[in-house]
């Protein structure tokens, strides 16, 4: 086969529209806060820093008093939490002489394939760190007389009370919660199917809108859970490593958050082309500081202690009671949650 001008190609828009396809593939990291570092160089251990909000507490002062007491000043600072990049996640594929000119037209196919291997494996990472995360409550899907509408209106509850954003809340379900959710005629979510078409793989698993929560199903999450946030409950973080000196042909490239680096060589002592596709990946949640209400001065607010992980809760659809923080059992940060939210439950599980 000839080798002409056309056959160039910019491996800066290849890389570009990788990046494209790899962020319109995501579901789960999607509903993320999305933190993107281009041309990030770093090992294992690097990290980078997100600024959280910080909080005051209120005051008051005596109305018509003698002046004697001085207002109480307080300083306000934010937060700054570490997101460490604890892995490479990629795919490298090799073609063959034979490949790239009899069986393959050009690049198109095996980037979409590629980038569509390392979706799937920041897909599982967020999974994964979606269901080891230190909920401060769980709600039952099986609890008596309360039906999945009821059980919606109580996770919004909690939200508000926790005082999450309503700004941005997502209901991310598994496969069934999906079939519930969809049945039950009180939510009508059926009818929202297939009502638009999807550009992207987050828009198509949108079941559809109630009570705040934009409702998304992911087939990757366990068929029983789901898990009710705000998207800066979880951070999502990505990084395009630079491409080296010494590789002829690559580029990194980032869209929507999301980068990513193409490198491709060839191996003159097999005959064959090398291509990766790959990008660093950090994961981290959010906990904050509350303002609760002091209960020997009801007028005077005050910074809790501990740091809570409020701005998610998850739902489990066969346990047949919620879990509550106990704010009788030994635990200081359940104590100290109970008593400034008001949402308490007993050692067993049931509401107080």
């Amino acid at each position: 086969m000839p080798y002409t001008e056309h056959d160039v190609i910019k491996p800066e828009k290849i890389a570009a529209t990788a990046a494209v396809a790899l962020e319109e593939s995501l579901v789960v990291p999607a509903v993320f806060q999305r933190e993107s570092v281009d041309q990030f160089k770093g090992a294992r251990g690097d990290a980078i820093n997100i600024k959280v909000e910080g909080v005051l507490p209120y005051r008051t002062y005596g109305w018509r008093n003698d002046r004697t007491t001085e207002l109480q000043f307080d300083t306000y600072a934010e937060k700054t939490v570490q997101v460490t990049f604890g892995g490479d996640v990629y795919s490298a594929l090799q073609l063959t002489d034979e490949q790239n000119d009899f069986d393959l037209n050009g690049w198109a196919k095996l980037m979409a394939k590629q980038t569509e291997a390392v979706g799937k494996g920041l897909e599982y990472e967020a999974v994964d760190y979606l269901l080891k995360a230190p909920y401060s409550v769980t709600l039952g899907g099986a609890v008596a007389n309360r039906s999945y509408r009821k059980t919606l209106i109580r996770a919004r509850e909690v939200l508000n009370k926790f005082r999450v954003p309503k700004e941005g809340r997502t209901l991310l379900v598994g496969s069934g919660w999906e079939n519930e959710l969809l049945s039950d005629p009180d939510l009508n979510l059926a009818s929202n199917v297939g009502d638009s078409e999807a550009v992207s793989a987050l828009k198509e698993a949108t079941l559809g809108r109630r009570y705040g929560f934009n409702i998304v199903v992911s087939d990757e999450l366990p068929a029983d859970f789901a898990v009710a946030m705000v998207s800066s409950a979880f951070v999502f973080a990505t990084g395009a490593p630079s491409v080296p000196q010494s590789v002829p042909f690559g580029a990194s490239a980032s869209y929507n958050g999301i980068a990513l680096r193409w490198i491709r060589d060839y191996d003159a002592t097999r005959l064959v082309d090398r291509s990766v596709v790959n990008t660093y990946k950090g994961f981290r949640i959010i906990e904050d500081h509350l303002i609760g209400r002091d209960s020997q001065t009801p007028s005077q607010g005050f910074v809790s202690e501990h740091q809570h992980f409020v701005r998610a809760i998850k739902l489990d659809l066969d346990l047949d009671t919620d879990v509550l923080p106990d704010p009788d059992g030994p635990d200081e940060k359940q104590q100290e949650l109970a008593a400034i939210t008001g949402i308490a439950g007993t050692a067993d599980g049931a509401a107080a």
